[in-house]
């Protein structure tokens, strides 16, 4: 019997889960035994797992787990150098010569684990099967506008945290734009037909906010894009990779230019590929923005976890895209498990 064992989220602000209750009955009517670990945090009360038939175990037992079980989570394990014996489903950020996730694959090596990791989940197209990239967007563009309303008053952007839900955010936003007194900023979003930068876009327009989208047919000829500095809201939702062009320039502060705030909302800004050179560090819910330059001002909004913003929401969304293939836990030697292991054998340092 395939036994999902759903560990509760061990990193500051992270209320979200990748499986819902219904899910959770979902796979124990097909036959699958599903624990779930309790959790202060989680957005969805651990009632509704147990109402579902799951098992409840203690916050953080997961390493006491049955040797077979697949222990299922999102973020970052605790990073105390143990071996990883079990199976985990995971965002792992181990591929892209990350340090912590050097040490990651190290602790599976010592341990025999095997990590299937949630970004590497794809079709036979290389497509992502799951992925929070709307609600990213959604969220990203809002604290965007939020340091864009602050600067009206001549602050910068306060810090932020979880919203119950995208209305109750909608509406505090909304409220902030009507007090900065302004008209609404015009903003281009490039990357828009994507998940993310639908998202980014979406938002933009239930606020009021006129949209420029583009794609790649309005960025392959390279740069430079003039474009971006005749906004006031510029949003970024392009993955840095080889080959990406530059968007904001390293001039851009001093350029003359509109653009009051930069949302980069696939925020990688220690890639020597980032399309934003006016900044080097992500920024946080203490802190949404960095100001990189004064009069007039410029800031960078660069959070790294924005789904989490809206628990709700990007709980639910993830977990619908994600249940069809839990529910092949069972054949982990093909199709998309297959897959994601042999990314993990390709990478893994030996033991």
């Amino acid at each position: 019997m395939t036994h999902l064992w759903v560990r509760a989220e061990q990193r500051p602000n992270e209320e979200r889960v990748g499986i819902t209750p219904d899910g959770a009955a979902a796979l124990i009517a097909q036959g699958m035994r599903v624990t779930v670990e309790d959790s202060a945090t989680r957005i969805i009360p651990t009632q509704a797992y147990r109402e579902a038939g799951a098992e409840i175990a203690s916050e953080g037992s997961w390493p006491e787990a049955p040797d077979d079980a697949l222990v299922f989570g999102l973020k970052e394990l605790p990073e105390d150098g143990t071996p990883l014996k079990h199976r985990h489903i995971m965002f792992g950020h181990a591929y892209k010569g990350q340090p912590a996730g050097q040490v990651l694959l190290q602790r599976f090596a010592a341990g025999g684990g095997t990590l299937y990791d949630l970004e590497y989940l794809v079709d036979p197209d290389g497509r992502r099967v799951a992925a929070f990239g709307y609600w990213a967007g959604y969220a990203g563009a809002a604290v965007s506008l939020y340091a864009w309303a602050a600067q009206q008053g001549g602050a910068v952007c306060a810090p932020v945290s979880t919203w119950g839900d995208a209305e109750a955010m909608e509406a505090e936003l909304s409220a902030a734009l009507a007090e900065a007194g302004a008209a609404r900023p015009r903003a281009i979003v490039i990357g828009a037909l994507g998940r993310v930068g639908t998202g980014a876009s979406d938002l933009c327009e239930k606020m009021g906010v006129a949209v420029t989208r583009w794609d790649m047919a309005e960025t392959a000829h390279g740069g430079p894009f003039p474009e971006v500095l005749d906004h006031a809201l510029f949003l970024n939702c392009i993955l840095a990779r080889p080959g990406t062009p530059v968007f904001v320039p390293a001039s851009a502060p001093t350029d003359p230019r509109k653009l009051a705030v930069i949302g980069d909302i696939a925020c990688d800004p220690d890639s020597d590929f980032s399309p934003v050179k006016v900044y080097d560090r992500a920024t946080s819910w203490e802190a949404p923005v960095l100001r990189v330059h004064d009069t007039p001002a410029l800031d960078v909004m660069a959070i790294d976890n924005l789904p989490s913003l809206l628990p709700l929401e990007s709980s639910h969304d993830f977990a619908g895209q994600l249940l069809p293939w839990l529910k092949q836990l069972g054949a982990l030697d093909a199709g998309v498990w297959g897959r994601a292991e042999d990314t993990f054998n390709t990478y893994k340092p030996e033991a």
